[in-house]
């Protein structure tokens, strides 16, 4: 008898926010947006079960949608992003220009650490028989970081 195979499937997210990188010796320390793309990977065997409504499938993508918009799309869409930690923050400035609409986060809304925190948040509410691959942040259309499982698989 064979093994069942593993599949992957991709689905991909969009969200706009705002951010600017506290203490950045660039024009990122700046209050700036960008169009964000989000592509999720996840791992499994799809169900095999006649009887079952998900039969051939990994994960629907409907729940993928659903799970995805729900831990980041819907938390992260229009806001402003700022490290609650960072001086500019602190001192009450960023508050005094945009009242409404900003994110504190416990780290410099930096792509990299957007894309561990998205990552983090997504193994954690997958189902047990579906693995997180990977998760690509696009912040432009050439500028992206990725997290991959291969990477990550030794525990700190």
């Amino acid at each position: 008898m064979s093994c069942p195979s593993k599949i992957r499937i991709t689905k991909q997210f969009s969200f706009e926010a705002a951010h600017l990188l506290s203490g950045h010796d660039g024009s990122c320390k700046n209050i700036h947006g960008h169009s964000y793309l989000l592509y999720v990977t996840i791992r499994g065997v799809p169900a095999v079960a006649s009887n079952d409504p998900k039969c051939g499938m990994v994960m629907d993508f409907k729940e993928l949608k659903k799970l995805i918009n729900s831990l980041i799309i819907n938390k992260f869409d229009h806001y402003l992003l700022v490290n609650k930690h960072s001086n500019q923050y602190k001192t009450g400035k960023i508050s005094k220009l945009v009242p409404n609409g900003v994110m504190e986060l416990e780290y410099e809304p930096t792509c990299e650490n957007m894309v561990m925190d998205f990552a983090s948040k997504i193994k954690k509410n997958l189902p047990k028989n579906v693995d997180l691959v990977s998760v690509k942040l696009y912040e432009t259309s050439s500028s992206h970081a990725e997290w991959h499982s291969d990477d990550n698989k030794e525990e700190c």
